[in-house]
């Protein structure tokens, strides 16, 4: 059997464009008599309704206009547009398995005949919902447990069709870090936000495949693994928390992971809307290499990238706090020998510990100064790391402005 699933509501009116489909399965119901016209106003509804509230009983439509054998049905108003109801079973009880809850039961008397069409002729959401899921062959509807009163009726209603039952699954709702209802005031709720927000398509689903799910202890997978392992039995009856710094860690593991060109393409609009400078700075992709181990987005790596494209500009009380009389002969004679030295991590390091021990300096008094007058701030990747990407001249040259 092929499995067809439906993750979330179904596109109401999308499915049948111009509505035919449903104006057909509409007539068709009227025929059978599961469907029929009623001719209350939302007004005598309402009232209705607050008469059984004063009873003490549960609101509901009272069946007005639902036709009974030997029954007489009241005068249709002139001129007043009918609504169609779907002529719901008044007595039993619908049942279902529910792939996450288990069994679950509602008797009919809980519901009342719903409106199936409204007086312009729209059918509404329970039904369009049934018809859609009935014509793609639906066999698996799993959604949000808010939708749980939902499905009785629509069980019906494919009842009433004829239809084959899908199963249904409802999943907890997900929950923001502070255990509530996750909404806009947690951030970003749609997932088409997180792209500009930095986060790969990875690991997006990553996360999202693991909130509600789980395979083991296995936090991170692939594509191809989540095909492979994904089974109904290990969906959570118990609400997920979307957790941001879990997501930020996971988004972090794939930047790692991913080809620095391709981060080059995300990176590169980010940089230039930043105003950065390329003219004799470090390619693109070497400057990646070097950050993408401490980014959790891509737009905190575009802004930490930023060192390397922009003049610097230090605090002036940092430069007397850090450039003082002590480590600048220290810094004078580390440049002296910058100029001939070979341009590589290691020869750097090498001659920058030979000035440490020369001078009898420890390894920040001189990594500080240098840090700022290369780039203006005080935490950079390895300072041997940055002076080789910066390269020679412009390490030189940015050095002279300070220190002569």
């Amino acid at each position: 059997m092929t499995v067809r699933t439906r993750f979330a509501p179904s596109p109401t009116g999308y499915l049948h464009l111009g509505g035919a489909r449903y104006r057909e399965v509409l007539a068709q119901m009227l025929e059978k008599g599961t469907a029929y016209y009623c001719y209350c106003t939302p007004e005598e509804v309402e009232a209705m309704r607050e008469r059984l509230r004063a009873a003490g009983d549960k609101p509901r439509y009272d069946g007005t206009w639902r036709p009974e054998p030997g029954k007489t049905l009241p005068a249709i108003p002139e001129g007043r547009k009918p609504v169609i109801r779907f002529r719901n079973p008044l007595d039993g009880d619908v049942t279902w398995n529910d792939v996450v809850k288990g069994p679950i039961t509602i008797s009919n008397r809980e519901l009342d005949d719903l409106v199936i069409a409204r007086t312009d002729g729209t059918p509404t959401y329970n039904f369009c919902v049934a018809v859609d899921d009935w014509d793609m062959g639906i066999t698996h509807v799993i959604r949000g447990d808010d939708h749980v009163n939902n499905t009785p009726r629509q069980i019906n209603i494919l009842n009433a069709l004829g239809a084959t039952l899908p199963l249904y699954g409802h999943v907890p709702m997900i929950l923001g870090a502070d255990g509530e209802k996750l909404s806009k005031r947690h951030g970003a709720v749609s997932v088409m936000e997180y792209p500009a927000q930095g986060y790969l398509p990875e690991a997006m689903l990553n996360y999202l495949a693991r909130l509600g799910w789980s395979h083991g202890d296995d936090e991170i997978f692939s594509v191809e693994q989540f095909c492979q392992w994904f089974d109904l039995d290990h969906l959570s009856r118990s609400a997920a928390q979307f957790n941001p710094e879990k997501l930020a860690w996971l988004n972090n593991h794939y930047i790692k992971l991913a080809d620095n060109a391709r981060i080059e393409q995300l990176v590169f609009p980010l940089l230039e809307k930043e105003g950065a400078k390329f003219e004799r700075a470090p390619l693109v992709q070497d400057v990646i290499a070097l950050m993408k181990e401490r980014a959790n987005t891509i737009n905190e790596l575009s802004e930490a990238m930023m060192l390397f494209y922009r003049e610097p500009s230090p605090e002036p009380s940092l430069l007397d706090q850090h450039l003082n009389d002590a480590v600048r002969p220290a810094l004078a004679a580390y440049m002296k020998r910058c100029e001939t030295t070979e341009w590589n991590r290691a020869a750097l390091s090498a001659v920058m510990k030979e000035v440490l021990a020369e001078f009898k300096l420890k390894m920040p008094q001189m990594a500080m100064p240098l840090r700022l007058m290369l780039t203006g701030q005080l935490q950079t990747p390895s300072i041997d790391a940055v002076l080789e990407l910066f390269g020679r001249e412009v390490v030189l040259e940015r050095l002279k402005r300070f220190i002569d």
